[in-house]
């Protein structure tokens, strides 16, 4: 196959196209770079099936020659990043899904988007199934990200039911991994690198909000199955296992060996999800996918990456 990754530069994008070459697949990466690195796909120069193009998906997408699949996975995806960046975040929800979508069309390629836990919002219902239609403010801080993806899966099923693509949705829950950036506000990469320089770690709230983390190489492997099933709706990929804010710094400082502690702070943002945890039945059924790596052993494997890199900045 001939596949396009918007966001290929990024964390999950970046993990994506390492897979579908291994899989002996053509991939183009398109990525604007605003949350995005080349770091992430330095190692695939001159791979005679990869190519990189630096292009905003908000704007017109051309691509030379056919095109077997599209997945869309451009977007700002922590806090930080979409508070800081609203109208971007929007943008691309909106207009970049719909140029993703026209291009889908034009070239006959099956389209997969990359939807998040976030459309659940505050949820209401736990854990969420993918019939849960989600608790979202629409005007507060985070509903630049959760409504953005909202219209995006609202836009993606309107191509499928009037244009005949076809569509694929993915629920992303939390994800982590080598390859997050340092500094992009979320919980994992903020308590692994403070405990690595032997910080106090920062909780926001009183830690018993929880949350469901899955390693990178489960999400992919969930997205490969999706892509190729014949399933049009949403399906939820994430880990079921929950864990409260406090029990993850725990787990952080016994891994790092950090003795610090712990410090609480007020929550960044208000409709900050209280508990998030995917029901992953529909995946179980359909896609016969379940995760495989738990959140210790996902540590193990992260951390060493987060260790080098601050090394290597200068940071340790």
């Amino acid at each position: 196959m001939r596949v396009l990754i918007t966001g290929g530069a990024g964390f999950l994008g970046s993990h994506l196209c390492d897979r579908f070459l291994t899989e002996g697949h053509t991939v183009i990466a398109m990525d604007n770079l605003i949350t995005g690195s080349t770091d992430n796909i330095a190692h695939l120069a001159g791979h005679e099936r990869f190519t990189f193009i630096k292009h905003d998906v908000t704007n017109y997408i051309f691509i030379d020659g056919p095109l077997d699949a599209i997945l869309h996975f451009a977007s700002p995806a922590s806090p930080i990043d979409y508070l800081e960046l609203p109208i971007q975040t929007l943008k691309v929800g909106a207009l970049g899904t719909h140029k993703a979508l026209g291009l889908a069309r034009d070239k006959q390629a099956r389209f997969l988007l990359a939807s998040t836990s976030e459309v659940y919002g505050d949820p209401q219902v736990h854990p969420q199934p993918e019939s849960y239609y989600g608790y979202v403010n629409p005007i507060g801080p985070r509903g630049v990200y959760d409504e953005a993806k909202r219209f995006a899966e609202a836009m993606t099923m309107a191509y499928h039911r009037y244009h005949g693509v076809d569509t694929r949705i993915v629920r992303i829950f939390n994800t982590f991994g080598p390859k997050m950036r340092l500094r992009d506000g979320r919980v994992v990469p903020n308590f692994i690198a403070q405990a690595l320089r032997g910080e106090v770690l920062t909780i926001y709230g009183d830690g018993s909000q929880t949350r469901s983390f899955q390693y990178v190489s489960d999400l992919v492997e969930g997205v490969y199955r999706l892509l190729f099933s014949n399933e049009v709706e949403p399906v939820n990929i994430g880990n079921p296992g929950e864990f409260t804010i406090k029990e993850f710094a725990e787990i952080v400082n016994e891994l790092t060996q950090n003795s610090v502690g712990m410090v609480y702070k007020d929550l960044r943002t208000k409709d900050d999800p209280q508990v998030r945890q995917p029901d992953i039945s529909k995946a179980r059924q359909v896609l016969g996918w379940a995760p495989n790596v738990s959140l210790r052993e996902g540590l193990k494997l992260t951390i060493p990456w987060f260790r080098e890199e601050l090394q290597r900045r200068g940071e340790l």
